[in-house]
């Protein structure tokens, strides 16, 4: 039989890592054992949904480059078969409440209104979609013998299932939804590429063990895939023109390289004080007798100049870029065209 996992989020927001992780190793599964992956959105409880948050997980998935073959598949379209399979359950030895809830030993498979509840829908699911292995968190574990006896009372037999570990936050517990760096959205907002993210959790795989969240090695990470990318792909992934690639060769995470964008395409006005004139009169000097636009050694040449006079090097950053702190001191300079660097230069030192 060709192996077929799923992955069956709830449509609650951004993808929390630890369902990242589920669906990264449920998509190496499947390519490994020349299978498929059905993507099964699990919105059976409508407290649980969140508008917008199906299109979100959908969009998560896309950025980590998680495909699927089939799907999604929505629970909620499924409910007429639900309630037939709770009928089934019936005949197989299931009771109805007063409420009119029906339960199977002490547990609800269908609500008082006749609707599924997640341990009766992910069963008929995993049933009628061919499923073969289920891959998902410990967490999950305690569902298992609960799943195997509604399956069997269905007339069917849960799927092989494959619990992995669990990421664990900072405080040694599972990692909280509301802990920082908690879900795939929290660290693309954070400017981690997501190859850096893809390559932690391939790494993790199918962690027989719970394992701390290694937000340093995502970082670690995000450098190394930042530094692999060509200019046109850094400079688009901080939304700079590409002449600008080498002043953000030095970003750390992408949020960075838009943050070095920001400074040098449209740079916070500042207003120098005496002590920076000699620094950027001499910088001027340099600049008036030069192309409109430096190449490297034109541009570390000045930088040098202005060094052995002595000249206040953060002056001239808080000229050109209106910030304390950015790229290495000669790719603004060289990435600067001349007549705005001297505009720029002109207004540091003007009173305002």
């Amino acid at each position: 039989m060709s192996v077929r996992v799923r992955f069956a989020p709830s449509p609650t927001g951004s993808l929390h890592l630890g369902n990242a992780l589920s669906a990264v190793a449920n998509r190496a599964y499947a390519d490994e054992c020349g299978g498929a992956l059905v993507l099964r959105i699990d919105d059976t409880d409508p407290e649980r949904t969140v508008v917008g948050g199906e299109e979100g997980i959908l969009g998560d998935l896309v950025w980590l480059g998680v495909t699927w073959d089939e799907g999604p598949i929505r629970q909620s379209s499924r409910a007429e078969r639900h309630a037939e399979a709770a009928s089934a359950a019936l005949e197989a030895g299931a009771v109805r409440d007063p409420d009119g809830s029906i339960r199977l030993g002490g547990t609800t498979l269908a609500r008082p209104d006749g609707t599924a509840t997640y341990q009766l829908a992910t069963v008929v699911d995993d049933l009628d979609l061919g499923i073969t292995h289920i891959i998902r968190g410990s967490d999950h574990r305690p569902n298992e013998e609960v799943q195997q006896r509604i399956a069997r009372s269905l007339g069917g037999e849960l799927p092989e299932v494959i619990h992995h570990g669990l990421l664990l936050g900072g405080d040694g517990k599972k990692l909280s939804k509301r802990a920082e760096h908690s879900s795939v959205g929290d660290l693309r907002d954070e400017g981690i590429p997501a190859p850096a993210l893809r390559a932690y959790l391939d790494e993790l795989g199918l962690p027989r063990h719970d394992v701390h969240l290694d937000i340093p090695r995502i970082h670690r990470l995000a450098i190394d895939v930042i530094a692999g990318m060509s200019d046109a792909e850094l400079s688009a992934a901080a939304g700079a023109p590409v002449d600008l690639a080498r002043a953000l060769r030095g970003a750390r995470t992408l949020l960075e390289a838009r943050e070095i964008t920001q400074q040098i395409l449209e740079p916070a006005a500042v207003s120098l004080g005496d002590e920076a004139r000699p620094t950027i009169g001499r910088f001027v000097e340099l600049r008036e007798g030069g192309a409109e636009r430096l190449d490297e050694a034109g541009a570390r040449a000045t930088v040098r100049e202005l060094k052995a006079v002595g000249g206040n090097l953060k002056m001239l950053r808080l000229a050109l870029t209106g910030a304390e702190r950015g790229p290495e001191l000669w790719t603004v300079v060289a990435v600067v065209p001349r007549s705005e660097a001297l505009r720029r230069a002109a207004a540091a030192i003007t009173p305002r």
